[in-house]
């Protein structure tokens, strides 16, 4: 526990030749702006070669519901086209339930058609595209409008929990 979050361990997040290896958790920084969240990175079951990495963030502020999401990942290049996106997505699904992230935000990028199929494969639900505020990270990033999906997650069972 650090900043007065709670992490649990994630336990062992394999599907098939995809693993999540917990690099960090992060306590978060109020007066930065940063959430708490799980950093991960995706490896190949078999190989060990990272194939990606995926953030669980632990805030349901307006900022991440709508614009950062509580979750992000990156695949590399090299490994795209096998769904690990998705897969690892469905792997936290658990993990976010147990911290209470119910209904689970995910944001893209309009013209991001990987990652709009990432959540359409994931099952989640496209709710709106909105703009990105001019004062935010994201917009000085070039970033203009964010596709919010939601995924329900009360079908999700929950591991038991260990601190």
């Amino acid at each position: 526990m650090r900043g007065g979050s709670v992490f649990y361990d994630p336990g062992d997040l394999r599907d098939g030749d995809l693993r999540l290896v917990l690099r960090r958790t992060y306590g978060g920084s109020r007066s930065l702006g940063l959430a708490p969240n799980y950093a991960f990175d995706m490896k190949h079951a078999e190989t060990d070669a990272r194939v990606g990495e995926i953030d669980l963030r632990l805030s349901s502020d307006h900022y991440i519901t709508h614009y950062a999401g509580h979750i992000g990942y990156a695949v590399e290049r090299a490994f795209r086209g096998h769904h690990y996106a998705s897969r690892a997505c469905r792997l936290l699904l658990p993990l976010a339930k147990q911290h209470g992230l119910s209904p689970l935000w995910i944001t893209c990028n309009p013209d991001n058609v990987a990652s709009r199929k990432t959540c359409e494969h994931l099952g989640a639900t496209l709710v709106e595209i909105v703009s990105v505020p001019p004062e935010s990270d994201l917009y000085r990033r070039g970033e203009r409008e964010k596709c919010r999906y939601r995924v329900d997650l009360g079908g999700v069972g929950v591991p038991e929990v260990k601190t």
